[in-house]
C-alpha cells in the first residue's frame, strides 16, 4: 500500500451550467487550474464580461491534498457560496481547478438554504459539462551526467517510459523528465548504479 494517493481527476478544458431560481441567475465557470497567480486575470475576465452581476463567487482546490483551497464568498452571507462550490469539488474529487459562479440577483432573497443550493447546483451542472481526466502525480528531476554515460541513461528512461522535458547533450549532459511518484524508488535506484551521475529533484506536478 502505498502512503499517498499517486492519481487525482481534474478537468482538460474550461465548461459552464447555469442555474436559476426566483429569478437569480447562477452561471458557473470551471477552469483547468494550477497557478494561483491566474486568479486575478480569470476574476477580472469575468467581471468585464458581467459587469451588471451582483457577485463573483469562487473555490478553487489544487494537488491531491484536500486540504490545499481557498473560498471566497463575495459578499454573499459567509459560507452560501465559495463553501458549496468547494464541497462539490470535493465531493466529485476534481482538483486543479477554479470555479467562479456569476450571479444576477433577481429581487427575491433565496436565503441561507437557497444560496447553498444554488451555488452547488450551479458548480454541478457546470461539471456535468466537463471531461474527466485521471493524472498521475509526477516528480520532475534533472540528471547531469557524462557523455559516455547515455546510453545507460537513455536505456533507463526507455525502459520505465518516462517522459523526457528538456535535454542538452554536450561533454557534460542534462537531461529533465518526469517520473510517477510510484516509480520513483525503482528508477532512482537504477539510476544510482550509474558511476558519477548526479540526480536533482525539481518539482512536484
Amino acid at each position: 500500500m502505498s502512503l499517498f494517493e499517486d492519481t487525482y481527476r481534474t478537468i482538460d478544458t474550461s465548461v459552464e451550467g447555469i442555474f436559476r431560481d426566483k429569478g437569480s441567475k447562477f452561471i458557473a465557470y470551471a477552469y483547468p487550474f494550477q497557478d494561483e497567480a491566474k486568479l486575478k486575470d480569470i476574476i477580472a475576465d469575468l467581471k468585464s464580461l458581467h459587469p451588471k452581476a451582483r457577485h463573483h463567487c469562487w473555490a478553487y482546490r489544487i494537488t491531491p491534498d484536500r486540504s490545499v483551497f481557498r473560498v471566497n464568498d463575495d459578499g454573499e452571507p459567509s459560507g452560501t457560496a465559495g463553501r458549496p462550490i468547494l464541497n462539490v469539488l470535493l465531493s466529485q474529487d476534481i482538483t486543479n481547478i477554479l470555479v467562479v459562479v456569476v450571479r444576477y440577483f433577481g429581487g427575491t432573497l433565496l436565503g441561507v438554504p437557497g444560496l447553498i443550493n444554488a451555488y452547488k447546483t450551479a458548480t454541478q451542472e457546470a461539471l456535468k459539462e466537463a471531461n474527466i481526466l485521471e493524472c498521475t502525480v509526477n516528480d520532475v528531476y534533472e540528471l547531469t551526467f557524462d557523455y559516455v554515460q547515455m546510453n545507460d541513461v537513455m536505456r533507463i528512461m526507455k525502459d520505465a517510459e518516462l517522459n523526457i522535458l528538456g535535454q542538452d547533450f554536450d561533454t557534460n549532459c542534462k537531461l529533465q523528465f518526469e517520473i510517477r511518484k510510484l516509480q520513483v524508488n525503482e528508477v532512482l535506484g537504477r539510476l544510482e548504479k550509474i558511476e558519477g551521475i548526479k540526480i536533482a529533484y525539481l518539482r512536484t506536478i
